[in-house]
């Protein structure tokens, strides 16, 4: 019975402490800069901790609606993401999406890269995953 409770106190513990990192929630200050913000998530994405650069790039638009370059920033990072953690559907959808902004004729005031970069993702998804 003592070896049975001993097993159940172990897995306990080991949820207790595995949970925290599955649902990491970060802290993103209102005085902190779209740079730093950007910092921030490339942090996290070099890290693996996809759920804190997912943060990181939706406070970025929320914070930025009107600044189209970060707005294309923020899509284009969270489509990458869930490329990155093999959710293609939602990874085509938001690269799509990028690439609808190009298809304006002020496309030229955009950056030119999110929009090769969107192509080649969804180039890569179609030559492996359709």
């Amino acid at each position: 019975m003592n070896k049975q409770i001993s097993v159940y106190i172990l897995i306990f513990l080991a949820v207790i402490i595995f949970l925290p990192s599955c649902a990491t929630t970060v802290t993103i200050s209102d005085d902190m800069s779209p740079a730093e913000i950007i910092q921030r998530a490339h942090e996290s994405m070099d890290r693996n901790r996809y759920s804190a650069a997912i943060q990181y790039y939706q406070a970025l638009a929320e914070r930025n609606p009107n600044n189209i370059d970060l707005v294309i920033t923020s899509k284009y990072h969270l489509a990458f993401i869930h490329y990155k953690q093999k959710k293609f559907d939602q990874a085509r959808e938001g690269m799509n999406d990028v690439l609808s902004y190009y298809n304006s004729p002020d496309a030229v005031f955009l950056p030119q890269h999110f929009k090769r970069l969107a192509q080649i993702v969804l180039e890569n998804m179609e030559e492996k995953h359709s």
